[in-house]
């Protein structure tokens, strides 16, 4: 940088003290401005990054890394021949099949509609972290169909809504499960008659913090589920666990191809895919208000720039008269108010990335609520170093457009001569 290039000048007008106090303390609040915004959006995009790592964790309990399932129709018929297959397939750690069906649940005199999910509980522990999130009653036994009735367990809203406090008593109450028959007509005479009926003796009361799981499930041995929905080689899902997560892609990739178009092939995110969409839309949509907020904040730099123009109207006649094209003194002042907005961007992005780590490593800003109640305590943030690549970008775009106002303001000056 020559010291007779704009760049050169522009940064010696930056470093010295102007006469006038009032244009160095616009300029010192219009780097303010862009500072606070620009740290603004950083911790914004870090919340939300947040969120979406709780709501990952969270998911990862229950959710599997792969679910299969048919295209068409409800279930994937010829299970165990699929499921045979994809167990084989290199990369994947354990596969299981799974089925899903609406059913009545009935507890003394308390009914309501849950989902029931049949899995080898053997199996579906290896797959997810089921029995982490027990918060009542007994694991299942490793033999549930050797109880009488078989074991289960159940959501904590199941629980609430059937009001059944008293798991782990496998010689207590039963919950009777109702189906209704695929086929044949329902007899008016005999409702019952239409429906094929189960019991279960819940072992467990679980709470993942999903409302998907949380709210109306129950699980309970496969050989029941089968006998409840009258399936035969049929199922719902088959879901398995990778090896690897990193090779999650690839091994998608294979399953499809080994499947055909018969079937779908989806992975945690493709499962959570509304919940992960919502979390990234409020995200993008909260920074874009915020860089909005940052174009405001921009024309101080403007109105800054302005009084710079005006204050420096002696070195504007006198780099006219030695000769500068009008474009060169231009230069001059878009390079200064590029300058201003480069300083407040740097100490922006330096004050986000210091609040972030601090909330992230110590969280000092709690969450409102009853702490024994909430998954979390404090707001949780996620510093993504990439995240700071388009934060950068948004102001120094506003920095380009500041610096071409002035620019247009400090050749008008110029060819006026005042």
């Amino acid at each position: 940088m020559t010291g007779g290039s704009p760049a050169g000048i522009a940064w010696r007008y930056l470093r010295c003290n102007s006469r006038d106090r009032s244009v160095a303390t616009i300029a010192g609040i219009a780097v303010t401005g862009v500072a606070i915004a620009t740290a603004a959006i950083l911790c914004v995009l870090s919340v939300f990054n947040g969120f979406k790592a709780a709501l990952t964790d969270r998911s990862d309990l229950l959710t599997p890394d792969i679910e299969i399932r048919a295209r068409q129709g409800k279930s994937i018929h010829q299970a165990d021949s699929i499921l045979s297959v994809v167990s084989g397939l290199p990369g994947v750690l354990h596969a299981s099949p799974v089925i899903e069906e609406q059913t009545l649940a009935i507890f003394d005199t308390h009914e309501m509609p849950v989902i029931l999910r049949g899995v080898r509980f053997d199996e579906y522990r290896r797959i997810t972290s089921l029995d982490s999130i027990l918060v009542l009653g007994d694991p299942i036994p490793d033999d549930p169909l050797a109880c009488d009735p078989p074991a289960g367990i159940i959501s904590v809203g199941t629980a609430s809504r059937l009001q059944l406090y008293n798991p782990g008593n496998l010689s207590g109450d039963r919950l009777f499960l109702f189906a209704p028959k695929r086929n044949g007509r329902i007899n008016l005479a005999n409702p019952a008659a239409s429906f094929f009926t189960d019991s279960i003796t819940v072992s467990a009361i679980f709470e993942s913090q999903q409302t998907d799981f949380d709210a109306n499930t129950v699980y309970l041995p496969i050989e029941v589920a089968e006998g409840l929905i009258q399936y035969d080689d049929q199922a719902s899902a088959i879901i398995l666990r990778a090896n690897s997560v990193s090779d999650l892609p690839q091994l998608k990739r294979t399953i499809s191809m080994t499947l055909g178009d018969a079937y779908t092939v989806r992975d945690r995110e493709e499962m959570q895919e509304i919940s992960f969409r919502m979390v990234n839309i409020e995200k993008w949509i909260t920074s874009l208000l915020l860089f909005f907020i940052l174009i405001i904040a921009s024309f101080n730099i403007i109105s800054t720039m302005t009084m710079v123009v005006i204050e420096k109207k002696r070195s504007l006649n006198a780099l006219t008269a030695i000769g500068m094209p009008r474009h060169r003194i231009g230069r001059i002042f878009a390079w200064e108010s590029f300058y201003i907005t480069l300083v407040g961007a740097v100490a922006g992005l330096v004050l986000g990335v210091i609040l972030c780590l601090l909330q992230e490593h110590f969280g000092f800003i709690k969450l409102e609520g009853n702490g024994r109640e909430m998954i979390m305590q404090s707001y949780p943030v996620k510093l993504i170093w990439f995240d700071i690549l388009p934060v950068a970008a948004g102001v120094l775009l506003t920095g380009l457009f500041t610096s071409f106002i002035a620019a247009a303001f400090a050749r008008s000056r110029s060819r006026l001569g005042k």
